[in-house]
């Protein structure tokens, strides 16, 4: 805040830069993993999926944990812990670039593990700056406009399209140096809003979090969690953690990461009392699906759309740039939006267009670029509102959960698409094309496909080597076609989620119409 009691703007500004910071890196290292990074350490699409999602799950880890203790620990330090990670990032994507560069033969096998590996922990540092980022600036841009919190969420999170339209613009500006070149300019980039953010809020004075103001206490904020919140949240992180080949043998034995979320939920339980909101029970369960259709779909979506852009001369990364331009122009006029439709009509209705607009992306794989923009348009008109509404209403709803379930309900929608999203679109886009290329040639998938299993189960996947190595003209054209069938049949199947959103959305609906229309808790006034 500032002297005068308004809200510093040079604060808000400086969050907003922060935020775009984190889908900068978000728009680089998922166009990487599309166009290079498959072929340049020879791995699958699922395990790209494990890649693509080792930058989402720590954002999650990181967000959830730091909500426990920021108010205690302050903005400030937070906000540097996340300028740190991006240094870091930065350091481990050119080392990875180096040891695969230069080398051939056993070594370049051998650069190859090391550079996955690289990327892989780089990756997992970056989320846990990026959850670090939304773990400050949330509680400070709610408690900076108390009195209006799902417009300027909104706002705010207009950071999030923006930062893909830059580093949207900056990477395809920069595509032959992604797809040939030296790609450490395309992730070295992420350092440049880095910095900027670091000097604007290095000297601010940061608010005091609403819920402390308001003299809630730390026991009362865990309850609106409650045992339900946390068994949901830690579910997810020890089943993450579960997967990591380097801590599962010393730390998660076969069940351990029930048992390890059965004390955290006992202890919650003994500490607060309390199941938890259960309007907040309900939101946590939509933040899943909402998280993967929004996140797991934007992580695909260039790679999804590649081959009919570059056909129409176009580079595939402008579909998610003009859908990102949409966001962030519609999230900064949210404000009149909410106050026509109220926070959940406007998310009734988002649900019917993101049900619209992935369908009609799916029948866009032989489209020309006027019906490509057209289903890409309905997307997202209908993802725009989901995260920063849903956040909006959680503050408005829970205040005196203060950062903790502001942030947790984002951290659990993380989780859910890194450790669910992410593989279970490439899993189902391999599963879908090995699938189609046994009905045709049975030899043939057993000739090019390996085994693979991921947290849903197993799956069989084309391995790029083998399929490189086929000589067959016809058997070339079967596996590009399959591939292309995988990859929108797997889009078109993602409108489930929204399906089961919209569900949810009505049902919250009918639920505050029933109480005489949607209004916002005050926390002085619930106290």
């Amino acid at each position: 805040m500032s002297n005068d009691g308004k809200p510093s703007m040079a604060l808000f500004w400086g969050c907003f830069i922060a935020l775009i910071t984190t889908s900068y890196a978000f728009f680089s290292r998922m166009y990487l993993c599309d166009v290079r990074l498959g072929i340049d350490l020879n791995i699958d699409k699922g395990t790209i999926g494990a890649l693509k999602g080792a930058g989402i799950w720590p954002f999650a880890i990181s967000i959830i944990l730091w909500s426990l203790i920021i108010d205690r620990i302050g903005y400030k330090i937070a906000m540097l812990f996340s300028f740190v990670s991006y240094l870091i990032y930065a350091g481990m994507a050119f080392m990875a670039y180096s040891a695969i560069h230069g080398v051939t033969g056993d070594a370049l096998v051998a650069g190859q593990k090391t550079a996955f590996n690289l990327l892989y922990w780089g990756s997992v540092i970056l989320g846990l700056g990026n959850g670090t980022v939304e773990a400050f600036i949330n509680p400070v841009v709610a408690t900076m406009f108390n009195k209006d919190k799902t417009k300027w969420l909104n706002i705010l999170h207009a950071g999030w399209p923006g930062g893909l339209v830059v580093g949207g613009l900056c990477t395809i500006a920069l595509a032959d140096v992604a797809k040939t070149g030296d790609w450490r300019i395309v992730l070295g980039l992420v350092l440049a809003p880095a910095v900027v953010y670091l000097f604007m809020l290095i000297g601010a004075k940061f608010p005091t979090n609403e819920r402390e103001a308001a003299g809630v206490g730390y026991v009362e904020m865990l309850s609106e969690l409650g045992v339900f919140g946390a068994f949901v949240a830690f579910a997810l992180i020890f089943a993450q953690l579960d997967q990591v080949p380097e801590l599962k043998p010393i730390f998660f034995s076969a069940n351990a990461k029930w048992i390890y979320t059965a004390i955290v939920a006992i202890i919650f339980g003994v500490i607060t009392k309390s199941f938890g909101r259960p309007l907040l029970a309900f939101m946590i369960i939509i933040m899943m699906p909402l998280a993967t259709t929004e996140i797991g779909t934007d992580g695909w979506i260039g790679g999804l759309m590649e081959k009919p852009m570059e056909a129409a001369g176009k580079n595939p990364g402008f579909v998610l740039v003009y859908t990102s331009a949409i966001m962030m122009v519609l999230r900064f006029f949210a404000g009149p939006i909410v106050h026509k439709f109220s926070a959940v009509g406007l998310l009734v209705i988002s649900a019917i267009l993101a049900i619209a607009g992935l369908t009609a992306l799916s029948f866009t794989g032989n489209s020309g670029l006027v019906a490509i923009f057209a289903a890409a348009t309905l997307y997202a008109f209908g993802k725009t509102f989901f995260w920063p509404t849903m956040l909006g209403i959680t503050a408005e709803q829970s205040p005196k959960g203060g950062a903790l379930t502001l942030n947790a309900i984002s951290g659990i929608g993380m989780l859910a698409v890194g450790i669910l999203g992410f593989p279970f679109i490439g899993g189902l886009q391999e599963d879908t094309t090995t699938k189609l290329i046994a009905t045709k040639n049975p030899a043939l998938v057993q000739q090019i496909t390996v085994d693979k299993s991921y947290v849903l189960g197993p799956y069989k996947a084309v391995d790029p080597a083998k399929a490189s190595a086929v000589t067959s003209e016809a058997d070339k054209t079967t596996i590009d076609e399959a591939t292309k069938h995988g990859q929108f049949t797997a889009l078109g199947k993602m409108a489930m989620f929204p399906s089961f959103m919209l569900a949810c959305y009505l049902a919250m609906f009918f639920y505050f119409k029933s109480r005489g229309g949607y209004k916002a808790v005050d926390i002085n006034a619930s106290h």
